[in-house]
């Protein structure tokens, strides 16, 4: 009578894959942009980039660099102040935009922790496993 010995469940390549450290996937966001569920956190922060940028560039009159380089340093609640917007709806705008623009932004941070989170898990139980 021969005895069964256990199974051990085959990896596809995409698990393989997946459990070794890839730093340029991480550098650039491509594990991040990979995942179905962070997509609309990227879309919603590149968006909120987009319609800052065009705004300033149109009421400011600023150029499409100096209106995005604004966008971003207030969005990362630096704001250095060599860009300030001088007209009353500019100002006006900074307001919602800003306290909008951190939230979608905080989202986004979570997503990204999430998704670093799930795969520093995965990793420790196939370490676990093994």
């Amino acid at each position: 009578m021969e005895t069964e010995k256990p199974v051990k469940p085959v990896e596809d390549a995409g698990e393989k894959e997946s459990s070794r450290y890839h730093p340029i996937r991480s550098l650039f966001l491509l594990d991040v942009l990979r995942d179905r569920d962070s997509r609309p956190a990227i879309l919603w922060a590149l968006s909120t980039l987009l319609v800052g940028t065009l705004f300033y560039h149109w009421v400011e009159g600023w150029s499409y660099l100096d209106a995005l380089y604004f966008c971003v340093v207030s969005l990362a609640t630096v704001g250095y102040g060599d860009l300030t917007p001088t007209t009353p709806i500019g100002r006006m705008f900074t307001i919602v935009y800003l306290i909008n623009g951190i939230v979608i932004l905080l989202a986004l941070f979570d997503r990204i922790r999430i998704i670093r989170s799930e795969r520093i898990r995965m990793l420790a139980t196939r370490r676990k496993e093994s």
